[in-house]
């Protein structure tokens, strides 16, 4: 198992660069050597929706993709990231499956919530589920239709796919437990917990984030992980004092606010708001732009004036490439308002320009940089998956033939983005000091580290970037 490192994390789907595992390390090797240490694959389980996050369990991979052998040759190469969705388990599991064949009789029953036993009196009252918090605009339970006739309402936070687990019970805390030791014994060097802030319920609470439950559960996942040297990482879409919360409490987090910044400041030409959050941001984090899921809204709350956020956002649609407000909308099965669904560079009118300067950015600020397979690639929005599928995300889960790499990695910005992901993973300045300055329409960022230097300027009224450095033998150079 290879162990983490501060170099670039490639985040993609097992089967969107080539048709499986098998492909995807062949097509690293051949075109992407140098530029990618580590991999997040998601999720590679058998699954009945949303892509591979209604996992129907965690002790095989899905056929389609390969097998354990596949990811723990991986895991020699590249250091792993994978998804445990801690927070629910497919309907169609063999978990909930047998509960609702068998349901009281069931070994499976203390596994879901269930409202009868969740809430005092058996159903919460409309103030309770005014607070929840939702990402769906419905209260968050399935009917489940048992084999004796009966139903009964099971949570349920996100798709009726995907059944919420008691983690509190004594049949959760189990399944955790043997689901975590199962992945951190297959080469996986990090372990991503996606949504495990909707894990922490509690009558009468938002049932998100719920202090002081919510350190107890990670610190029971933390203590199974530390068994086999495996990191987890906490997901979390929301206000950026959380991610500090986190970094305070002794783990990695996520930078999901970077994204939305440096549209802003792309879009209008100033820095202010990007260099405070350079200047505040969590250190011990993965820094992104793009993901599987849209650009996060939610995540800029108080580090965009509500104003900013607003226009930033509608005008996404106005100068982004191909991006429609329908695209985020019920018609395209998207009704989450807190992401909008655009690739990356889309989002940026497909300006080769602007998506460097946005690259060089993240990979100067503080943390390690997570690059989306679509991102690396400067892919577009694909109208025609998104036609096709009526799924509002598929926008930015392009698959790509080895034939389209090969094409793809030719074209400038890609051979561009390409040259400065080497430069991020060898230059030894970025595992030293961070330092950020400017004005309202520029910034500097300098890493250093024992005498070498890393420097990237940046106007962003005039759209223009350097990047200077020191080599080994202290001479200045240009990239």
């Amino acid at each position: 198992m290879k162990k983490p490192e501060n170099k670039i994390m490639l985040i993609t789907y097992p089967d969107s660069m080539g048709n499986n595992l098998k492909d995807l390390d062949r097509i690293l090797d051949k075109y992407f050597e140098g530029a990618v240490d580590g991999v997040h694959i998601l999720p590679f389980f058998p699954s009945s929706g949303d892509r591979g996050f209604a996992p129907k369990n965690y002790y095989e991979v899905d056929k389609a993709f390969g097998d354990w052998n596949d990811i723990e040759g991986l895991g020699e190469k590249y250091y792993l990231m994978c998804d445990y969705m801690i927070n629910h388990i497919s309907a169609q599991s063999e978990y909930y499956k047998d509960f609702l064949e068998k349901k009281d009789a069931s070994e499976y029953k203390d596994l879901f919530i269930r409202y009868k036993d969740f809430w005092p009196g058996g159903e919460p009252t409309q103030g309770q589920v005014d607070i929840i918090y939702k990402r769906k605009p419905r209260a968050p339970y399935v009917d489940a239709e048992f084999a004796d006739g009966t139903t009964e309402k099971i949570w349920c936070t996100f798709d009726k796919e995907q059944i919420d687990i008691n983690c509190k019970s004594a049949a959760g805390q189990e399944f955790i437990r043997k689901n975590l030791e199962g992945l951190c014994r297959h080469g996986i060097s990090v372990v991503r917990l996606d949504a495990f802030a909707y894990a922490t319920k509690k009558a009468g609470t938002t049932c998100f984030f719920v202090e002081p439950d919510v350190w107890e559960f990670l610190g029971d996942c933390r203590r199974i992980a530390d068994e086999y040297g495996v990191t987890i990482l906490p997901e979390i879409h929301e206000h950026y004092t959380m991610h500090k919360k986190i970094e305070n409490g002794g783990y990695c987090t996520y930078d999901f606010a970077l994204p939305m910044l440096l549209i802003n400041a792309l879009y209008y030409g100033q820095a202010k708001y990007l260099k405070h959050w350079l200047e505040i941001c969590p250190r011990n984090q993965y820094t992104t732009l793009d993901t599987h899921d849209g650009i996060g809204v939610v995540d800029v709350k108080d580090l965009l004036p509500d104003e900013e956020i607003d226009r930033t956002k509608e005008d996404i649609f106005k100068y982004g490439a191909n991006v429609k407000k329908i695209y985020n909308t019920a018609a395209y099965n998207n009704l989450d308002i807190y992401q909008v669904n655009c690739t990356y560079y889309s989002a940026l009118g497909e300006n080769d320009t602007d998506y460097l300067i946005a690259r060089a950015v993240q990979f100067f600020a503080p943390g390690t940089p997570q690059v989306y397979y679509v991102g690396m690639l400067a892919g577009k929005n694909d109208i025609k998956l998104l036609e096709e599928t009526k799924e509002g995300r598929n926008i930015n889960r392009h698959y790509y033939s080895e034939e389209e790499i090969a094409q793809e990695v030719r074209r400038p910005v890609v051979e561009k983005l390409l040259e400065l992901m080497r430069f991020r993973n060898t230059h030894p300045a970025f595992n030293g000091d961070f330092s950020v300055s400017g004005d309202d329409t520029g910034l500097e960022i300098l890493r250093s580290n024992e005498g070498q230097w890393a420097k990237l300027n940046v106007d962003f009224e005039k759209k223009e970037y350097t990047i200077t450095y020191t080599d080994e033998g202290g001479k200045v150079c240009r990239l």
